[in-house]
C-alpha cells in the first residue's frame, strides 16, 4: 500500500438523516464502532474508547451538518483524519469514508493502516444492521 489513506464507499437503504445520526450520535456510534462523546461542531474535542487500543483523543475539524464531518483521530499517536461524507441517492445514501494521514514510515503507522484497512469494511457493514434495527 503506497497511499496513506483508506477510502471506502457503502450504500445504505436508509435516508441520509439516519446515516448521519449513526455517525454523530454518541449512543448510536457506540453501537457500531466505539464509545465516544462525538458532536458535529467544529473544535469539539472528544475521546473514543477503543478498548485494547486505549483512549483516542479526537477533535472535529470540519462539519456541514447532514453532509460531512471530518475529525482528527488519535491525536498525539496516529494523528490521522477521518472524513465521512454522505451522498443522498435514490433508495438511500452512499457513505464515503476517507481515513487519511497515516505515517507509513513508522511501524505504528503501517500497522494502523493495515489493521484499519481490514477493519473498516466490517465496521461500516454494522451501520446497516444498526439502522435497520432502530428505524
Amino acid at each position: 500500500m503506497t497511499e496513506n489513506a483508506i477510502r471506502l464507499e457503502r450504500h445504505y437503504p436508509h435516508p441520509a438523516s439516519a446515516v448521519w445520526a449513526a455517525l454523530t450520535n454518541p449512543e448510536l456510534l457506540a453501537r457500531w464502532w466505539a464509545p465516544g462523546n462525538i458532536a458535529p461542531a467544529v473544535g469539539h474535542r472528544f475521546t473514543m474508547d477503543m478498548g485494547a487500543w486505549g483512549q483516542q483523543q479526537c477533535e472535529v475539524l470540519a462539519v456541514d451538518p447532514g453532509e460531512y464531518i471530518s475529525f482528527l483521530f488519535s491525536e498525539g499517536q496516529l494523528d490521522t483524519t477521518i472524513t465521512w461524507r454522505l451522498e443522498p441517492v435514490d433508495g438511500g445514501t452512499v457513505l464515503h469514508l476517507e481515513h487519511s494521514g497515516f505515517q507509513l514510515d513508522t511501524p505504528m503507522g503501517r500497522q494502523a493502516i493495515e489493521g484499519m484497512g481490514s477493519g473498516w469494511p466490517g465496521l461500516l457493514a454494522r451501520i446497516d444492521g444498526l439502522l435497520t434495527e432502530v428505524s
